[in-house]
């Protein structure tokens, strides 16, 4: 168990939304508590289980606001294929507000490409999150190693996957919404006026 997350400095008053599987999320918590890790005080950490059949209405249920800069963390998840790695960007890109940030671990794609041509499958990779309104960068461990001055030898596991950032081009679904409603009342004030000028 990855405690990371919950020992970083978070803003005050941030919310963090964990989307994973229940059983996962109930082993996590009871091992979070053995370690002394927690979510700051400052902060609220909600769960929403990856089972649930509309992710988008659980985390706008639990106040999750489309028209607010949000980061995701993708680790761990159950992404087996391109489609299901087009699923969740299509969830995300829907979601995340225009200058939003997506980071995480991507493993390789067995429907992608040979497993030797790792440049062959960034570029597939690349064309789908374009497509899905994301500007990506990947990144490789031994050059994060390198960055932060660390000598690190890259496990077996580790050379399976790839570290990715991406940043949200598009306007999210509540952005979009927030306009409608905006231009809306303008036009509605347009036709008033014009009204009453004739």
């Amino acid at each position: 168990m990855d405690t990371r997350p919950y020992r970083l400095n978070w803003p005050r008053l941030s919310v963090i939304y964990d989307v994973s599987p229940g059983e996962v999320f109930t082993a996590a918590t009871q091992q979070l508590r053995g370690t002394g890790a927690k979510v700051s005080q400052n902060c609220v950490l909600l769960h929403t289980p990856l089972e649930s059949h509309d992710i988008q209405a659980c985390l706008s249920k639990n106040g999750f606001n489309g028209n607010r800069i949000s980061l995701w963390v993708l680790q761990g998840l159950p992404l087996s294929t391109t489609t299901s790695l087009e699923h969740l960007l299509l969830l995300i890109s829907n979601l995340a507000m225009k200058g939003s940030i997506v980071i995480g671990e991507l493993p390789h794609f067995t429907d992608c490409t040979a497993p030797m041509d790792m440049g062959l499958e960034q570029d597939k990779l690349e064309k789908l999150f374009f497509t899905h309104g994301f500007r990506v960068s990947f990144v490789q461990y031994d050059t994060v190693a390198e960055d932060i001055g660390l000598d690190l030898a890259i496990t077996l596991e580790q050379c399976g996957t790839m570290l990715f950032v991406a940043e949200q081009l598009r306007f999210s679904d509540a952005q979009m919404e927030s306009f409608r409603i905006h231009f809306g009342r303008i036009e509605e004030g347009a036709d008033e006026e014009g009204f009453e000028e004739l």
